[in-house]
């Protein structure tokens, strides 16, 4: 969800990924579904290991995994507490997806502002999202 919101809302400002511990097979349809409910189509996203992202191409990794990363971060970190919808009812789901939205749409509007800030019309930045195994 958040890669979604990340690239629909924020593509000017972030190159984004996402990638999990453990990763499912498939997307959930759900997921799918709650996010065509914001007209974002997610149909081309599918799970992917952290293994296949080298972080030190990413400015910035966010955790919502709620598990403790194993080893050094090589870069800026941020830790998002949210719950995992896998296996939930459909409103959990919606709940879950606005509140990555809102998280999305804070980190966006900061580094939009971040660019006004400095003036660098150019400045892009990478992040990658951590999930936690899907079920």
């Amino acid at each position: 969800m958040a890669e979604g919101f990340a690239r629909y809302y924020g593509a000017d400002v972030m190159e984004a990924g996402s990638a999990g511990l453990s990763p499912a097979p498939i997307v959930q349809p759900l997921t799918k579904e709650v996010m065509l409910e914001k007209d974002i189509d997610i149909d081309g996203q599918f799970p992917k290991d952290l293994s296949g992202f080298s972080l030190s191409s990413f400015d910035l990794l966010i955790n919502i995994s709620g598990v403790k990363l194993p080893g050094r971060i090589p870069i800026e970190m941020q830790e998002w507490k949210i719950e995992d919808p896998i296996g939930r009812s459909p409103e959990v789901y919606r709940e879950v997806r606005d509140q990555i939205e809102t998280l999305v749409m804070r980190l966006i509007l900061e580094l939009r502002r971040d660019m006004t800030d400095s003036s660098r019309s150019s400045l892009s930045r990478r992040f990658s999202l951590l999930r936690r195994r899907s079920r």
